[in-house]
């Protein structure tokens, strides 16, 4: 079965000095303040599109990860990502570091290893960043 989940933004004014809120309308878990300083310098208490995706793709991962380990007998404990998505004004999304740590009972090293690349590359949202040229990861078993 199909799912479409829907996020709003309202958006005055121009780029620079503009602001905005996106509203998590499926979920209505909450609006978030938007603007350009929050991209391109410090957060100050405002998201940007970059921590949306981060937040997207730390899940998503997540998710793929322990889904993978499941469908091979594997009882996973606990998975924690992180994903730095990092923004160049003018360039773009230039990258993801995705980092992993979990806690795995009876997996090998080399499994583990091999999961977690799996899930980096079978993950929905990391398949949507495919344009994103630098998508790294770093995991470990803890």
């Amino acid at each position: 079965m199909a799912t479409t989940r829907t996020a709003k933004t309202h958006w005055e004014g121009n780029l620079l000095e503009g602001k905005g809120s996106v509203a998590l309308d499926s979920s209505k878990v909450g609006t978030y303040d938007v603007n350009w300083p929050a991209r391109s310098e410090q957060p100050n208490g405002v998201t940007s599109p970059e921590e949306l995706i981060a937040a997207a793709h730390s899940s998503c991962y997540s998710m793929a990860f322990s889904h993978g380990l499941a469908g091979k007998g594997y009882t996973v404990e606990a998975v924690d990502t992180q994903a730095d998505v990092t923004f160049q004004p003018g360039e773009g999304i230039t990258g993801i570091a995705l980092s992993v740590r979990a806690r795995v009972p009876g997996l090998s090293e080399e499994e583990f290893q091999a999961a977690a690349q799996d899930a980096k590359a079978n993950c929905p949202v990391s398949q949507a960043l495919a344009g994103v040229k630098n998508i790294t990861l770093d995991a470990k078993l803890v």
